[in-house]
């Protein structure tokens, strides 16, 4: 049975802890009160149970009972206290949005102050006063107004929902918590709203957090397109120059031949007007005694005939033109002659492209080094992790996940999972040797076949000058001189694996269109010491970067 207000103070009805009027109480073992949350919040945050306001110590966390009087005595102070502080104001008819008076009359319904969930009313200030005036009325619940009424009741017993299941996460009415939600964990609807507000919090500073994950991801994305675009735009820059300069190499080459072809033809068309004019002028002489022999013939004057016979009868000084010939110029091997120098033109860019490029991607070195626990027990590693060979000879070691089992090989410590890379490896004076990346799931144990099928992209020598990538099946190389030095280069994104000469700066091979899904590591096997024969190691270089922009990639 509810106690009058009117008995009781405000600090009678206020929590120790938080100084405010009592929130869903509780009583303790030695008979003080709370409210539930304070003093869980105290007992949470202290080695010790004990109560704060008598220093009472339990042993173990004490079970309390809600004070159901102290309760509702608190839940009527505070409604007595808001009626009071709105009835200073003038009520005024409710508006269209507002929740109505459902006891004023039609024509003219006030605001409503209060809906009691027991009488499933609302009620304006001057319908409320019985319920703050009259004890039975006292114990109804009230809450703030509200328009749909149906939203806070349950709808299968038809009770005001007053306390929340934390098991089912739902509202529930007094039936339902001694029915369908007995065993179930039944808090307040005002610690349920504390509980699932304090996780919306959680949940609002987790997407906050995604929002700023997401917004440095934008910026990333943009970064790098900027980046991309800068090369690109270098790239196309390059291209042009090059391409420009190798079509102005070729017009100059075209235009020196036809003018060695042009030049040949003007001095046979001169020899040949020389001889033309030479001739025609002897036709001429000759025309003109041809001309004197029928004037002669004709005349009937012995004496003349007799006198000019001797100067006419012999023919004018010619020359024997039947040993003469025009020369005609040769053009074989003029256009093979400029063709072969313009191949060494274009020989001498293409050395320049080939610079360039690997200089291009130098800049994508990384200081890679070897991985003990991953090598091989037929493997020697030097101490910097940058030299490993062969000395047949199994040492003991822990045969972790890691380690290959019997294929003499080893990976470098780092890996990638984005982005380039790349690094250089030193294989001259061996017989055998393989180098490359490799997927981080690879086989280890056992015998191991190297293929891009298998997750490794390599290539190798075998039986001194047989240097072939691939392995299945195997792709031959056409390397003309001993390698000495072996580049590697990794786009993960574009799924590329390249290899390089260092030395000549001539590209080996490389793989395309791979799928890459996991981790990259650097791969080392310096094979078999057959007997010493290949007993040379394999070495990490270290790549001269100081003419070179330092890429930003990560390794983990």
């Amino acid at each position: 049975m509810g106690c009058p207000i009117s008995l009781h103070s405000e600090e009678q009805l206020k929590c120790s802890i938080c100084l405010d009027v009592f929130t869903d109480p509780i009583t303790t073992p030695c008979g003080h009160n709370y409210c539930n949350a304070c003093i869980t919040q105290h007992w949470d945050s202290s080695d010790v149970c004990k109560c704060p306001l008598c220093n009472k110590t339990f042993s173990t966390r004490p079970e309390c009972s809600v004070n159901k009087v102290l309760a509702e005595m608190a839940d009527q102070f505070r409604t007595s206290k808001e009626l009071k502080e709105t009835s200073n104001t003038n009520q005024e008819p409710a508006k269209p949005d507002e929740v109505s008076c459902d006891v004023c009359d039609a024509g003219t319904k006030m605001n409503a102050l209060k809906t009691c969930l027991v009488c499933q009313i609302s009620y304006c200030e001057t319908h409320l006063e019985p319920h703050l005036r009259l004890t039975a009325l006292k114990r109804h619940k009230l809450i703030d107004p509200v328009k749909n009424l149906e939203d806070v009741m349950c709808k299968k017993h038809d009770r005001p929902l007053e306390q929340f299941c934390k098991t089912d996460h739902m509202c529930v009415c007094q039936f339902c918590t001694q029915l369908d939600h007995k065993s179930h964990q039944i808090v307040s609807l005002k610690e349920g709203y504390d509980g699932q507000k304090a996780e919306l919090g959680k949940t609002e500073a987790e997407v906050q957090k995604m929002i700023r994950e997401r917004r440095l991801k934008i910026q990333e994305v943009k970064h790098t397109v900027k980046l991309s675009k800068k090369d690109a735009d270098r790239e196309i820059a390059d291209s042009v120059q090059v391409f420009t300069a190798l079509a102005r190499c070729i017009e100059r080459s075209q235009a020196e031949v036809i003018g060695v072809i042009e030049e040949k033809q003007k001095t046979t068309e001169k020899q040949a007007e020389g001889f033309i004019n030479e001739l025609q002028q002897e036709i001429t002489q000759l025309e003109k005694r041809s001309s004197e022999l029928k004037q002669i013939s004709l005349t009937e004057d012995h004496l003349h005939l007799l006198q000019n016979f001797t100067s006419i009868k012999t023919p004018p000084p010619t020359k024997d033109w039947t040993k003469v010939n025009v020369h005609q110029s040769s053009y074989v091997g003029t256009v093979r002659t400029a063709v072969a120098q313009l191949e060494k033109t274009l020989s001498e860019e293409m050395e320049k492209l080939r610079d360039a490029e690997l200089k291009g991607i130098q800049k994508y070195a990384v200081d890679v080094t070897l991985d003990p626990d991953t090598a091989s027990p037929w493997l020697i590693l030097t101490g910097d992790g940058k030299r490993v060979h062969n000395v047949d000879v199994k040492k003991k070691l822990s045969d972790n996940t890691q380690r290959f089992s019997k294929c003499p090989s080893v990976l470098g410590k780092q890996s990638v999972s984005s982005g380039r890379f790349y690094y250089e490896v030193q294989v001259g004076g061996k017989t055998d040797w393989d180098v490359g990346v490799v997927r981080e799931s690879i086989n280890r144990k056992g015998d191991i076949y190297l293929s891009a099928n298998n997750g490794y992209w390599t290539i190798g020598l075998r039986n001194v000058n047989e240097y072939r990538a691939a392995y299945g099946p195997a792709v031959l190389l056409p390397v003309k001189q001993e390698l000495q030095k072996v580049g590697v280069f990794v786009d993960y994104e574009e799924g590329l694996v390249s290899f390089y000469d260092v030395e000549t700066r001539v590209h080996l091979y490389f793989y395309t269109g791979c799928s890459f899904t996991e981790r990259l590591y650097p791969y080392f096997s310096p094979d078999l010491n057959h007997g010493g024969s290949n007993s040379a190691p394999l070495i990490i270089s270290l790549v001269n970067q100081s003419d070179f922009f330092q890429t930003t990639n990560v390794w983990f």
